[in-house]
């Protein structure tokens, strides 16, 4: 079971990097995301993942080598920002995870079990684009975007604290958890969106 909290962005070192016979490997770093991995060697994401075989978070660990796309041998990688990680939205557990039947629907995200009235706060800084109080099945919403493609949506809460178009930085709060919507219990649904394709938040979210 995977333990979430809103985790300090990793503090950006030198990457550690090898090449073997034309093949470039990258050994995974404390605190090191797919993401923030696939941003350094300018790879998609996608790509990272196939290349590796990996089906969720627990495949990526300290010290573990990862074999970098072919596209990118021999380019070194560039210097990537921790400040433009995503954070955990909440403290709490996966109470359902990505791809996982809730309610015999397909979940495009994560359920984070939290407390009822839990601080809810940006995973990333951004505008807030939509609020809605009564979107059917997950009840009060917010989304965000954040200006590169992505959004991230903020699901089951019980108060909306941010309104269309208002600018929020990382670790603002803006909602508070709940259970509208389907939730049964005080959970957060929370949602990373690329292009509006739902994609797997344990790519993106530091263990």
């Amino acid at each position: 079971m995977m333990i979430a909290g809103c985790a300090t962005a990793p503090q950006v070192s030198p990457v550690i990097e090898t090449r073997h016979i034309g093949r470039t490997y990258h050994t995974v770093r404390p605190g090191e995301t797919l993401w923030g991995i696939s941003k350094m060697y300018g790879v998609d994401l996608n790509s990272l993942v196939k290349a590796n075989s990996i089906q969720d978070s627990s495949s990526i660990e300290k010290g573990q080598v990862l074999l970098i796309p072919v596209a990118v041998r021999g380019r070194a990688p560039v210097k990537y920002s921790a400040r433009d990680s995503f954070l955990w939205p909440v403290r709490g557990y996966i109470a359902a995870s990505f791809g996982s039947k809730v309610d015999k629907i397909k979940n495009k995200g994560i359920d984070i079990r939290a407390d009822e009235g839990a601080n809810v706060k940006a995973s990333r800084s951004g505008r807030v684009v939509y609020c809605d109080s009564y979107l059917k099945g997950f009840g009060k919403t917010v989304i965000l975007d954040h200006a590169d493609n992505y959004q991230t949506v903020y699901s089951y809460n019980s108060d909306i604290l941010v309104k269309a178009g208002d600018p929020v930085q990382q670790n603002d709060v803006i909602a508070k958890v709940g259970k509208s919507g389907r939730a049964k219990e005080p959970t957060l649904h929370f949602e990373i969106r690329k292009d509006g394709e739902p994609q797997n938040p344990a790519y993106y979210l530091p263990r």
